[in-house]
C-alpha cells in the first residue's frame, strides 16, 4: 500500500497557490495543507520547523513571495524577509524532515540584455530588489535542502488575484486610449500550467533548477493586443511605449525569455503556447463574471 504523501503549501491564497489548490484533487495519493500567513508564517523559524516536524511534511511547495517590484524598491527589508529569508527557513525545515521543497523563483534573476532565451545555467545578475533578493533565495534554499527544485518563471497570469491579464481587461473596457511598452520581451505564464509543471516535478522528485513559462515570444504591447483581440475588447486604441516613456522604480529586464528545453525532457511535459492558455483563461473570467 502506497502511503500518502503529506504536501504544504505556503502562499496558497496567491495566484499559483489557488490554481495548486484547485489541481490538488486530481491527486488523490497527496494529502494537503494549503497556508497563507493567518495559518502558517514562514517568516518565523521555529513555527515553520514544528509544523512540518508535526504535520510529517513530505514536500513543500512555496508560493509564498514578496511580489510588489516597484515597492520593493522602498521595502527591501521586507521583500528579504520574504524572498530570501523565509525559503532559507523553509529549506531548513524539509531537511530536518528529510523533505523535498520546490521553490518558485523568477525572470528578474537576469538583468535582461541577452538576445537568446535563458538557460539554467547561464550567469545571473538581478537589477532590482525584487530580483535580488529572489536570487538570495535561490542560493539559501540550494544551501539549506539537499532535495530542492527551483522553477524560475516569467509573467504570472490567472483567473485569480490581481494580474496584467485582468488589469488589461478592466483598462481595457474603461478607457478609450492605453499606452503599454513594446520594447520588454519576455513570455507570459498561465499559473495553472505552471502548477501542473510543480505537479510533474514532485512526481519526478526533481533537483536543480529549471525555467518554466509557456511557448512563444512576445511584447507587452503585444500581449495586450492580444487580450482584448481574445476578450472582445474593441473600443479601447492600444499605443506602444518606450520604457523610457513610462518610467518606474524598478528596472525591468528588456528581454527575459526563459529556455524550456531542460524541463521539457526531464519532465516529460509538454508546455502550451501562449495564446492558447489565454484564451483559456478569459474564457474562464468570462464565464465567472
Amino acid at each position: 500500500m502506497e502511503i500518502m504523501k503529506n504536501i504544504l503549501i505556503t502562499g496558497a491564497n496567491g495566484q499559483l497557490g489557488n490554481e495548486m489548490r484547485l489541481l490538488s484533487n486530481e491527486f488523490g495519493s497527496y494529502h494537503f495543507f494549503f497556508t497563507d500567513v493567518q495559518e502558517l508564517d514562514i517568516t518565523d523559524r521555529m513555527a515553520l520547523i514544528d509544523f512540518v516536524k508535526q504535520k510529517d511534511i513530505h514536500c513543500i511547495v512555496n508560493c509564498a513571495a514578496y511580489t510588489a517590484v516597484d515597492k520593493a524598491e522602498e521595502n527591501a527589508e521586507l521583500c528579504d524577509r520574504l524572498n530570501h529569508l523565509a525559503p532559507g527557513y523553509l529549506a531548513e525545515a524539509a531537511e530536518r524532515n528529510h523533505a523535498m521543497l520546490v521553490q518558485i523563483s523568477t525572470d528578474y534573476v537576469f538583468d535582461g540584455t541577452h538576445y537568446i532565451p535563458y538557460k539554467e545555467e547561464d550567469p545571473t545578475c538581478p537589477n532590482s530588489i525584487y530580483g535580488k533578493t529572489k536570487l538570495a533565495g535561490e542560493k539559501a534554499v540550494l544551501e539549506n535542502c539537499s532535495r530542492t527544485v527551483i522553477i524560475r518563471t516569467a509573467w504570472l497570469y490567472s483567473t485569480f488575484g490581481n494580474n496584467f491579464v485582468k488589469t488589461m481587461m478592466r483598462l481595457g473596457k474603461e478607457k478609450s486610449q492605453l499606452g503599454v511598452i513594446f520594447d520588454q520581451i519576455g513570455t507570459p505564464t498561465y499559473a495553472r500550467d505552471l502548477a501542473r509543471a510543480v505537479f510533474a516535478a514532485i512526481g519526478k522528485e526533481a533537483r536543480g533548477i529549471y525555467h518554466f513559462s509557456n511557448e512563444g515570444v512576445i511584447s507587452w504591447y503585444d500581449f495586450t493586443k492580444a487580450i482584448h483581440r481574445l476578450a472582445d475588447i474593441n473600443t479601447c486604441k492600444v499605443v506602444p511605449l518606450h520604457t523610457d516613456e513610462y518610467p518606474t522604480l524598478a528596472a525591468r529586464p528588456h528581454y527575459s525569455v526563459l529556455d524550456k528545453t531542460k524541463i521539457k525532457k526531464d519532465l516529460n511535459i509538454e508546455i502550451p503556447y501562449w495564446e492558447d492558455s489565454l484564451k483559456d483563461c478569459i474564457t474562464e473570467l468570462q464565464k465567472n463574471q
